[in-house]
C-alpha cells in the first residue's frame, strides 16, 4: 500500500470513528471531549470536523459550543430504512392498525419541505383517501409532514423554509412560518400531529413518529378518516392505538425513547 492509500485510509477511519462518537452522543460534544475521545491531534481535528460541518454532516451548536450530527445524516437514514428493515417492519404493525380500526394508515418520510408516503395500507370502506405510495405532499398542511419537521433542528428548519410563503389548500392550512414554528412546539410536547382538513376538506388525520437510534425519526405513521365518520371517541381510540403501535415499532427499530 502506498503512502498515499495509507493517508486515506486513516482518513476514512477518522470519519467513522467520528460518526460513531457522535452516534453515542446525540446532544453533541465540544471539541476538547471530541479530541480526548478519539486521540487526535488538535489540527487534524480541527481540519477533519470543518469538512464534515461543511458538507452538513455534522452541525455546530454555537451557544453550546457542540458538534452532533447534521440532517446529511438522517437523509441517508430515511433512505436506508424507506428502501428496507423499516417498510418492512411497519407493514404487519400498519396492517394491524387497520384491522382495529378498519381505517387508512400510511407511512411517510420527509424529503425537504415534502412528505413521502413509502407504505400505505387500505381500509375496506365505501369512503377512500385517495394517495399513492411514491406520492408526495407538501409537510406543512399534513400531519405526516408536521410530525417530520417538528423533530428538526431550530435552524435546520429555518433553512428549509427561508423566503418560502406556504402554500394554501383550505381556510385551514398554516398559513405562515411563525405559525408553523408554533404548531411544531406542541407536536414535539404532545408527541402527535393532526391534520383537520389542513390539506384536503373533509379528512381528518392523526400521525405519530416512528423512532430509530437516533432523536430524529425515521418515519412518520398516520391514520386517515372522512371526517363525516369520526366521532370524538374514534379520535382517542385511533390515538391511543397509534402512540401505543408506534413506540413498540420504534422499539424494534433500535429507538430508546
Amino acid at each position: 500500500m502506498t503512502d498515499r492509500s495509507t493517508t486515506t485510509v486513516k482518513s476514512a477511519l477518522r470519519v467513522l470513528l467520528l460518526i460513531e462518537l457522535l452516534t453515542e452522543h446525540p446532544r453533541g460534544l465540544t471539541f476538547p471531549e471530541i479530541r480526548d475521545a478519539l486521540e487526535l491531534p488538535k489540527s487534524s481535528l480541527h481540519a477533519l470536523l470543518k469538512v464534515t460541518t461543511e458538507r452538513g454532516h455534522l452541525v455546530f451548536d454555537e451557544v453550546h459550543r457542540t458538534y452532533r450530527l447534521g440532517v446529511r445524516f438522517l437523509e441517508a437514514g430515511q433512505a436506508f430504512f424507506a428502501g428496507s428493515d423499516l417498510r418492512e417492519r411497519a407493514i404487519p404493525v400498519m396492517e394491524h392498525i387497520r384491522d382495529q380500526i378498519n381505517e387508512t394508515v400510511q407511512l411517510s418520510i420527509l424529503d425537504g419541505r415534502e412528505n413521502v408516503y413509502v407504505a400505505k395500507v387500505t381500509a375496506v370502506q365505501v369512503l377512500q383517501l385517495v394517495s399513492e405510495v411514491g406520492s408526495r405532499l407538501p409537510a406543512h398542511a399534513t400531519g405526516l409532514g408536521k410530525v417530520l419537521l417538528a423533530y428538526l433542528e431550530g435552524e435546520e428548519l429555518d433553512r428549509r423554509f427561508a423566503n418560502v410563503q406556504l402554500e394554501q389548500f383550505t381556510p385551514r392550512t398554516i398559513g405562515s412560518v411563525e405559525e408553523l414554528r408554533t404548531v411544531l412546539e406542541g407536536i414535539r410536547r404532545e408527541g402527535y400531529g393532526v391534520d383537520d382538513g389542513e390539506y384536503t376538506e373533509g379528512v381528518f388525520c392523526v400521525a405519530v413518529p416512528i423512532f430509530g437510534p437516533g432523536s430524529e425519526p425515521l418515519a412518520a405513521m398516520s391514520v386517515s378518516i372522512p371526517s363525516i365518520r369520526l366521532r370524538e371517541s374514534t379520535r382517542t381510540e385511533v390515538l391511543e392505538l397509534l402512540l401505543r403501535e408506534s413506540r413498540l415499532l420504534s422499539q424494534t427499530l433500535g429507538s430508546r425513547r
